[in-house]
C-alpha cells in the first residue's frame, strides 16, 4: 500500500497515507513510515503542546489521548493509528472555556516551568477516565509515568483531586451526547 514517494538523501522513499482525527478535525496526511505520533504533531501539524522530553517514554511530557486512552506519543508510529481519534492539550478547551483539569492546574499553581504540564494534564484526564485512582496514593502511582523536574507534585495532585469530579461529569455528558448522536 504505497503512496507518493519522496527523495530522501537521493533515495526514493514511499510515504504512507494516514487518516486521523486530531482535536475534532479530520486530517488526510502522507507520512514516512518511521514518523512518530509526536513528530507528526509537532513537526508536520505544528501542534507543539505535547513536548519532546526524553524520547524514550520515560518522562510523560508527550502524553496525549488516543481514542480516549493516554499514551506516550513518542513511542508510537503515526501510521499505526489510521482512523484513530486523538486529543492533544490544544483540543481540551471547548467554546473558549478551559477543561476542568486545565483550570484546576491554574488554580493550584500546579506547574513551574510548565514543560511537563500538557502531558500531566492529558495523563490526569486519561487516568480519571480509567477510574483506577480514587485515593491520593493511587493518583500518585497512576501518574508516576509523568515526571516534573520542578517538583510541583503536591500542587499537581491537589489540582487532579479538585478536577476529577468535574472531569468525570464532563466525560459522562460527552458519552451521553455521543450515544444520542449515534441513534
Amino acid at each position: 500500500m504505497s503512496s507518493p514517494t519522496d527523495q530522501q538523501g537521493g533515495i526514493s522513499v514511499a510515504t504512507c497515507p494516514l487518516a486521523i482525527e486530531i482535536n475534532g478535525q479530520s486530517h488526510q496526511l502522507d507520512v514516512y513510515p518511521w514518523t512518530t505520533l509526536l513528530d507528526l504533531l509537532r513537526e508536520q501539524l505544528q501542534l507543539t503542546g505535547s513536548k519532546k522530553g526524553c524520547d524514550h517514554g520515560q518522562c510523560g511530557a508527550c502524553t496525549v489521548l488516543l481514542n480516549g486512552k493516554r499514551i506516550n506519543s513518542c513511542l508510537t508510529l503515526a501510521v499505526m493509528h489510521d482512523g484513530a481519534s486523538l486529543t492533544t492539550v490544544e483540543g481540551l478547551a471547548k467554546d473558549g472555556a478551559l477543561h476542568p483539569m486545565q483550570q484546576a492546574f491554574i488554580s493550584h499553581d500546579a506547574f513551574q516551568c510548565g514543560y511537563c504540564t500538557p502531558g500531566q494534564i492529558c495523563s490526569a484526564i486519561g487516568m480519571t477516565a480509567e477510574g483506577r485512582a480514587e485515593t491520593q496514593e493511587q493518583v500518585r502511582e497512576q501518574m508516576s509515568g509523568n515526571l516534573c523536574r520542578c517538583g510541583a507534585y503536591p500542587n499537581i495532585r491537589a489540582a487532579i483531586a479538585e478536577a476529577m469530579p468535574a472531569t468525570r461529569e464532563l466525560e459522562h455528558m460527552q458519552l451521553n451526547s455521543d450515544s444520542e448522536v449515534s441513534r
